[in-house]
């Protein structure tokens, strides 16, 4: 037998197996849909807003990913990037704080888990572009954690919002409060929920977007305050996880429990709505919800600022 047939035979009797495979598959050229298992090339995933044209699940993005889906980018003006966190504790675990946040800042290229600015929405052949202040949590930095920092962004756009008559739109993903900054970080609950409700007070618009996941201080704060809440598909909301839960009630949570379905069922959430169509949807609701002025023009009732005679669809759940 020749060195080559003795090759040929040893590659037919040998199994590849399936880390083998998943190694051979090029790096970010293929995505595997953690819910379906398909393979899907990475561009047309991106192309598709990052959901899973198999199945529909809905896969994690990016900050950068959500802004590029929601406002024209040549319009936004970003917010306080610079704020950076201190460690008021000298948190240690197996490193300090301090060196984790920077580590973090390296690996993500962000100041914080959230980004905060003014652009203008992506229209459409129905709605023209709109302004709006935007928030978004991006669960790669710390899991998307509320500390000082976090908070500040936060209230500042609150308050940007309220002063310049802004619509404000926050999409949340986090796991709660950062526990590396103890109490400070609690005290983001109060502080975010004052600014929110000075917004209310003025009469301005604040819609909340919760995508998978939004726990913890988050949820028991700015997230759960929208005038108007919408969710991603089969995104996860709640406060404590379902086993901690489970184990201080002792008993068992129904199917489904904490899931934006489960939610929208028992009156908690107004909508879910895929991501696809979010930029849309977010433009009929907030030109829905602009304020009309007692004057008129030929006939027609007309917005502040613009002119909303137009006829709007009414909003679909899809």
């Amino acid at each position: 037998m020749s060195l080559f047939d003795w090759f040929a035979d040893r590659r037919k009797d040998t199994p590849i197996s399936k880390e083998r495979q998943e190694r051979e598959i090029a790096d970010d050229l293929w995505q595997k849909c953690p819910a379906c298992d398909a393979l899907t090339y990475s561009k047309d995933l991106k192309t598709n807003f990052q959901v899973c044209p198999n199945c529909g699940h809905h896969n994690r993005t990016t900050s950068e990913e959500r802004l590029e889906q929601l406002v024209d980018l040549d319009t936004w003006t970003p917010l306080d990037s610079d704020l950076v966190s201190g460690d008021p504790l000298e948190f240690v675990d197996r490193q300090s704080y301090r060196d984790r946040v920077r580590a973090t800042q390296a690996k993500t290229r962000l100041s914080d888990a959230i980004v905060t600015g003014i652009g203008q929405l992506r229209g459409d052949s129905i709605h023209q572009p709109i302004p709006v202040a935007l928030g978004i949590m991006d669960f790669r930095f710390m899991g998307g954690s509320m500390g000082s920092v976090v908070g500040e962004k936060l209230t500042r756009l609150i308050e940007r919002a309220t002063a310049e008559h802004l619509p404000l739109v926050v999409c949340c993903a986090s796991g709660g409060a950062r526990m590396h900054e103890g109490i400070f970080s609690l005290m983001q609950m109060a502080k975010t929920s004052a600014a929110l409700e000075r917004h209310r007070a003025a009469g301005q618009l604040f819609i909340s977007v919760l995508t998978h996941p939004t726990f913890g201080g988050v949820t028991a704060s700015f997230a759960m305050l929208g005038d108007i809440i919408l969710a991603e598909p089969g995104a996860l909301v709640g406060f404590a996880g379902g086993r901690v839960i489970e184990q201080t009630i002792r008993q068992k949570l129904p199917e489904g429990f904490q899931t934006a379905e489960y939610l929208m069922e028992h009156g908690l959430i107004d909508a879910i709505v895929r991501r696809p169509k979010l930029t849309r949807r977010l433009n009929q609701l907030i030109s829905l919800h602009q304020p009309l002025s007692s004057s008129h023009s030929n006939g027609k009732l007309t917005s502040s600022g613009s002119n909303y005679s137009e006829s709007f669809p009414p909003p679909s759940l899809n």
